[in-house]
């Protein structure tokens, strides 16, 4: 069987998704163009700054899609193409986009707030505190990890390393061009792209080598500027050009795949249980960020809603985005299931490649049959990755500051933890550096895809509370929350069991700590929910 079909179908269900159900959600939350934006309101040239949609497009759907919808969908193909193909699709659509649509219309609703903020509003301080605590833990795991990768890709494709850097110098000019000399969007980005490239290619013909450990420390000094520096002077800009990376990536992916139309060597479905566990669930928290991610939701409340120009910009960055990405998910996955089960077997571990090695090595085969040289082509898709990656863990960092700011706010009373930017992002980078150095970080990584997920629960759970206290129906979140929750609280008991059996004391304790903030959560936002309900049967009555 070819594959062709499978990008032809899902192109056609993701198009017609946006055009249908994300119109009727933009409906159901009334989007104004008229209605002034956080970005407009408290412009302060730091974090609030209007931004172009095409600009703002760019930065969000770069700081999504990082290589997170890549590594689980290739992960995920040892059950089988048929129910990975379906949990991406159904879950971009249906449960991923409305997440990401929903909590980026919920942040902008309430003056650029996180939805941290937004749980205190609605469930309680408590609540809030709780779930910021899990968000900045969460983010020093994300900002350790990335830091091992972009280090790791950086020691072993030297070119990448040209080219990144390459990238931020570009991204400054790009963003002094824009914004201060108020060049045309349409020809500063001909002009950019055609630099960008450029960058790709000196990258190759120039690469720089270094140890690890030198690349850790320079990593940890570039996000510790990109955090605290104006959106609009690296983060939007750099975010903005990537995005044509991978938006060339993907194309060419795409039309490869038409072309060539490999056949699908994977069988339908496998088996309900392989080696990474039982299909349910972890199929759901394996493809994490190719069908729902609750990073999205940091990404969407924490920078995107601060540089929202206008309402109706919501509908194609926050939904359209999440669409997207899901198709290259779909991409992903096709670079798994075209080559021999054996060959994926040995290919999918580390001494094999991974599944960097996986995507880039299929995404070259497929540009090779449109006149782009093999190796090339692979090149080109690992420098895609490593751009995505990178723009992941300083986009993390930033976020990781917003956490730990907001944490230590409270009315009429301002610290310098709550209020100085370059506190808050050294806490944060040197908590992640301890990760990185002791080695924690790959001990606890198992723990990521339940509590990436767990956390779109709970964002789903604000919103559901957010709608029911405005007397709006609430349906299309509601739902999609409770199948979160099944599936997130039955990957972390599944994981506490592991671990008990396992004697892994460490692991336990996160895990259950994990657990128990989710229900407790739970509990708070159900006593708010009851009280939402007999206030409205008091004004009925």
């Amino acid at each position: 069987m070819g594959a062709s079909w499978l990008i032809i179908v899902s192109i056609v269900v993701l198009v017609a998704a946006y055009v249908f159900y994300g119109r009727n959600l933009a409906r159901r939350y009334g989007l104004d163009p008229e209605r002034a934006t956080p970005a407009h309101t408290k412009r302060d040239g730091v974090d609030y700054v209007p931004a172009r949609a095409p600009v703002l497009f760019g930065h969000h759907f770069a700081s999504i899609a990082g290589a997170a919808p890549i590594l689980g969908p290739i992960y995920a193909a040892v059950f089988g193409w048929v129910p990975v193909l379906l949990w991406i699709l159904i879950g971009s659509t249906l449960i991923g986009g409305v997440h990401d649509f929903s909590s980026l219309v919920a942040s902008i609703r309430h003056g650029g707030k996180s939805i941290g903020e937004v749980i205190e509003d609605h469930i309680g301080r408590s609540g809030k505190q709780l779930f910021l605590i899990f968000t900045w833990l969460l983010l020093v795991l994300v900002i350790a990890v990335f830091c091992k990768a972009v280090a790791s890709i950086f020691v072993k494709e030297p070119a990448t390393v040209t080219s990144s850097l390459l990238f931020i110098l570009l991204a400054v000019v790009f963003g002094a061009t824009i914004y201060r000399f108020k060049a045309p969007l349409w020809l500063a980005s001909l002009v950019g792209v055609a630099f960008l490239l450029g960058c790709v290619v000196l990258g190759i013909r120039f690469p720089i080598e270094q140890s690890y450990d030198f690349w850790i420390y320079v990593l940890f000094g570039y996000v510790f500027v990109a955090a605290v520096t104006p959106v609009w002077i690296l983060l939007q800009p750099r975010d903005y050009l990537n995005s044509f990376l991978l938006f060339f990536t993907l194309l060419g992916s795409v039309i490869g795949i038409v072309v060539v139309n490999p056949e699908i060597s994977f069988p339908p479905v496998t088996q309900f249980h392989t080696e990474l566990g039982y299909l349910f669930p972890i199929l759901f928290v394996t493809v994490a960020c190719g069908a729902i991610s609750g990073f999205h939701s940091l990404i969407s409340s924490g920078t995107t809603s601060k540089q929202l120009s206008s309402e109706t910009d919501a509908r194609p960055i926050g939904y359209g985005s999440m669409l997207l990405e899901g198709l290259l998910a779909v991409v992903a996955l096709i670079t798994a299931v075209t080559i021999l089960q054996g060959d994926y077997s040995r290919l999918v571990t580390s001494e094999g490649g991974g599944p960097i090695g996986i995507f880039s090595s299929g995404v070259g085969g497929f540009l090779s049959h449109l006149g782009l040289p093999y190796e090339a082509g692979v090149t080109f898709a690992a420098l895609a990755i490593s751009a995505f990656a990178l723009t992941t863990l300083d986009t993390a960092t930033r976020l990781g500051r917003f956490a730990f700011q907001e944490f230590f706010e409270s009315e009429g009373r301002q610290s310098i933890l709550s209020r100085n930017r370059y506190v808050g992002t050294l806490v944060t980078i040197v908590f992640a550096g301890l990760l990185v150095f002791s080695g924690t970080s790959e001990t606890i990584w198992p723990l990521f895809g339940s509590a990436n997920q767990l956390l779109a629960s709970l964002v789903l759970l604000a919103v559901t509370v957010w709608l029911a206290g405005l007397r709006k129906k609430n349906s299309f979140v509601k739902y999609p929350m409770y199948f979160m929750f099944c599936v997130t609280l039955t990957a972390l008991g599944s994981l506490i069991y592991k671990h008990l059996m396992a004697g892994n004391l460490p692991l336990l304790l996160v895990t259950v700590l994990l657990f128990v903030v989710a229900v407790v959560l739970v509990f708070q936002a159900r006593n708010s929910l009851k009280k939402i309900n007999e206030k409205a049967l008091e004004i009925g009555s």
